[in-house]
């Protein structure tokens, strides 16, 4: 591999040239004295064979290919102070990485708006992102890479609190066949017709939750795809509010008249996966995800 042959330094250097003004006020912020800054700036000119500053008066200006060069310098010095941050926070105890697995019923705004306001706090730490359905929460925490997982309910041996309710109702198309009963509706009504339910993500032990036992189902992996084929006409489904409810706004679904059990609430526990082990990276995203669900 050839190295190469200038230095961050001397960048350093021309863009302080550049910033104060000229080589004086440079030599004074940098604590150098101006002989050292002339001698880098010539230096750096000399490996390159291309002219970078000209004096105009008593001002030190970059040439048009001065310019061009700095602006690729100052990406390199912007990713070496990030680089020395990164070492300073993981000196710290700061995780480099965090495993993240979330229900697919946790409102998506919300995730969105708590990992766009850790990645501003936290910006040394990766997160890996795993979306999954019932058991498959079950399972992410026993994944020794999953440090925060939000699911359904809290494993005997974890620890977890309530982080939010999500308000799930039985909806189907305006023309579909249950509407034309021109009544309330009974379990028995729903079991005769088609039902649409997410796949358990889980593989060990799969759940049916929310499966009535219908003769006819079928199975998919998001709520966005169940919400489309509810709305299409094709099976009727439980669905979070917050998916739908730009469908109910349209009229493209409708709430079934069902005699009890139209709408349920579903808890969604935020659970340590490594109980007593919680870096401060995974603490942070912890807090903030709880300060977004309370409206922060």
């Amino acid at each position: 591999m050839r190295m190469p042959r200038t230095t961050l330094e001397q960048w350093a250097v021309l863009q302080a040239i550049v910033d104060q003004g000229g080589f004086a006020q440079a030599a004074e912020h940098l604590h150098r004295s101006q002989s050292s800054v002339s001698y880098m700036v010539s230096r750096l000119q000399e490996q390159l064979g291309v002219e970078l500053l000209v004096m105009v008066g008593r001002k030190a200006q970059l040439t048009d290919h001065g310019k061009a060069l700095l602006r690729g310098a100052a990406e390199l010095l912007a990713g070496a102070h990030r680089l020395e941050h990164t070492a300073a926070s993981l000196r710290q105890g700061w995780e480099s990485e965090i495993g993240l697995a979330v229900d697919v019923a946790f409102p998506k705004p919300l995730l969105l708006r708590a990992l766009a306001r850790f990645t501003q706090s936290v910006t040394q730490t990766r997160v890996q992102l795993r979306e999954v359905v019932l058991s498959g929460a079950d399972e992410a925490l026993l994944d020794q890479g999953t440090d925060i997982v939000i699911g359904t309910r809290v494993p005997s041996q974890f620890l977890g609190k309530l982080l939010i309710d999500v308000d799930f109702i039985a909806v189907a198309h305006p023309d579909h066949a249950l509407f034309q009963l021109g009544r309330a509706l009974t379990m028995d009504d729903l079991r005769r017709e088609l039902q649409i339910v997410a796949r358990d993500s889980g593989t060990s032990k799969p759940r049916d939750d929310g499966w009535l036992g219908a003769a006819q189902r079928w199975t998919v992996t998001s709520m966005e795809t169940s919400a489309d084929m509810v709305a299409s006409g094709l099976g009727f489904a439980w669905l979070p509010r917050h998916v739908i409810q730009p469908m109910l706004d349209a009229g493209r679904v409708a709430p079934l008249p069902l005699i009890e059990g139209g709408a349920r609430r579903v808890p969604l526990y935020l659970v340590a996966g490594k109980p007593g082990q919680i870096g401060p990276a995974a603490r942070e995203l912890s807090e903030i995800l709880q300060d977004c669900v309370l409206g922060g």
